[in-house]
């Protein structure tokens, strides 16, 4: 496990590290920059860059974590990427069922892989399975995940590149905004967050805005309209 700074979560744990870009949100991903840092530095667990890799050995580590905690999972890889066998899946869902002291939140862009294997999966409440939609052109992914078996469905419209249009937030517990940050960044509309947030507002769903991004990530923050928005799903909020 790995402390960050993530804004939505406390912690992280990578099962698997890797991944193969899929659609227009990948284009610039901060995994893949930060894989390719850790390689050159020299650390074992990222020694073949970004290639998909298992890490087995760190599947015992959540037992031995005292204290409760959100743990973001796989913030380095996705865990329903095609090449990761489904039997690994499982042994990693085990392990987040056995410590359900610790909230897991797993993010996805392989909505339809998560579909068909949902059913087949245990999903303990501390499970919330989220699908990243960085623009209208993958709204899908949204009545995907409504129709799997999570308890604590969610979105992360991060990095959000276009305007998504109209949401159905029916059976989505949380929503999370972001803008793309680091080199390259695309610019984020302004008009973009706030009509996701009022649908939000409109459809009673907590809304979290993690960052305006951009290449200074720090310097442009996450105040959107003079506040920080900080929406958890309230059922399960601390």
């Amino acid at each position: 496990m790995q402390m960050t700074k993530i804004e939505w979560t406390e912690s992280t744990w990578n099962p698997t590290t890797g991944c193969t870009k899929i659609s227009h949100g990948c284009e610039h991903c901060y995994a893949e920059r930060m894989s390719k840092r850790l390689q050159s530095m020299g650390l074992e667990k990222y020694k073949n860059g970004f290639e998909l890799t298992l890490h087995p050995s760190v599947l015992i580590e959540p037992y031995s974590w005292r204290i409760p905690r959100f743990v973001f999972v796989n913030s380095m890889s996705d865990l329903f990427h095609e090449d990761i066998p489904f039997d690994y899946i499982v042994r990693v869902f085990k392990v987040m069922n056995d410590n359900f002291k610790h909230t897991f939140q797993v993010l996805t862009k392989r909505s339809d892989i998560l579909l068909e294997y949902s059913r087949h999966l245990n999903w303990s409440k501390n499970i919330w399975m989220g699908v990243s939609v960085e623009s209208k052109q993958y709204i899908e992914r949204i009545n995907t995940i409504r129709n799997t078996n999570a308890f604590i469905k969610f979105l992360s419209l991060e990095p959000l590149i276009s305007d998504v249009g109209s949401l159905n937030l029916t059976r989505i517990d949380w929503v999370i905004v972001g803008g793309e940050s680091g080199p390259g960044a695309r610019p984020m509309n302004k008009e973009w967050v706030r009509d996701i947030k009022n649908q939000c507002q409109l459809q009673d769903v907590p809304f979290f805005f993690k960052q305006w991004g951009g290449v200074n990530k720090k310097k442009t923050g996450r105040i959107l309209e003079g506040k920080t928005w900080d929406g958890m799903p309230q059922s399960l909020a601390s």
